[in-house]
């Protein structure tokens, strides 16, 4: 059993914006293999499908972005998912807008939701999904702030194809390993 972790902060303000690019990532995964309707448990969007054969959980924690192991953690717990089987989705100011990086035992840098899950599991030894939305192009403008604003037109319209790149690293990472994943999508 896999647990699919997007982050992102809750509720419609932050709809749409860089910080929740983690939701939108799992969105677009239950869109496309027609998952049943997500449930509310452990604080948190929960739902639970096969996906050839694999077993697989997605949350979308519902505690804001800094509380994230809130869900995460109890939700291990609760099905016993072994540290390796845990998938983090979350934005990545590091990288430029539509790439991403699959990695596995990095340090949390800066990201609240990371530092919050790592500190939560006792360990950084976890996958993660790190979706680039790029930095603001001013260096003096708050990078907090920027997370928190909403995508522009050039991005939206791109999204669709990032996503959906998302989901078949996602589907890389369950059925082809970290090695073979990175080596298609880094």
């Amino acid at each position: 059993m896999w647990l699919i972790v997007g982050l992102g902060n809750p509720g419609t303000k932050y709809a749409l914006t860089r910080h929740n690019i983690g939701f939108m990532a799992v969105d677009d995964l239950l869109r496309s293999l027609e998952a049943p309707a997500s449930r509310t448990d452990f604080k948190a969007l929960v739902n639970k499908f096969k996906w050839d054969g694999e077993e697989i959980v997605t949350v979308q924690p519902q505690t804001y972005m800094n509380l994230s192991g809130d869900s995460v953690r109890p939700l291990m717990d609760f099905y016993k998912i072994p540290l390796e089987k845990l998938i983090v989705v979350h934005d990545e100011v590091d990288l430029p807008f539509g790439k991403m990086k699959l990695q596995k035992n990095r340090s949390p840098g800066g990201h609240n939701g990371i530092k919050d899950i790592t500190a939560k599991m006792a360990s950084q030894d976890y996958l993660r999904v790190r979706l680039g939305v790029g930095r603001p192009a001013d260096p003096r403008f708050n990078v907090a702030d920027y997370v928190l604003q909403k995508f522009s037109d050039e991005e939206m319209a791109a999204m669709p194809e990032f996503l959906n790149r998302a989901t078949e690293a996602l589907e890389a990472l369950i059925f082809e390993g970290l090695a073979k994943a990175s080596n298609r999508f880094n």
